[in-house]
């Protein structure tokens, strides 16, 4: 008879982000624009690069022009990949 052991649960950082919601039109869903500045690679210019990602928001509680807190979690649906957490 053999004896396992079980090993303790690692839990992950996950992806957080910071935005701005620009549409929550959709029912528990809100539509998170997050801004990065970067510097480009080649010309060495700095620009603004900006990133649309939807976020699971229950209730939709965040209204346009709210700031939002997003964390990864498992896929939801065929964009979804976020949730609203503040």
């Amino acid at each position: 008879m053999s004896v396992t052991k079980t090993q303790p649960k690692i839990e992950t950082q996950r992806q957080t982000f910071t935005g701005v919601v620009v549409s929550d039109k959709m029912k528990d869903t809100a539509v998170v624009v997050i801004e990065r500045y970067i510097k480009h690679a080649k010309y060495h210019k700095f620009m603004t690069k900006k990133t649309k990602l939807m976020a699971h928001d229950v209730g939709n509680t965040k209204k346009i022009g709210d700031k939002a807190t997003i964390e990864a979690c498992r896929p939801l649906s065929k964009n979804k990949s976020f949730k609203v957490i503040a």
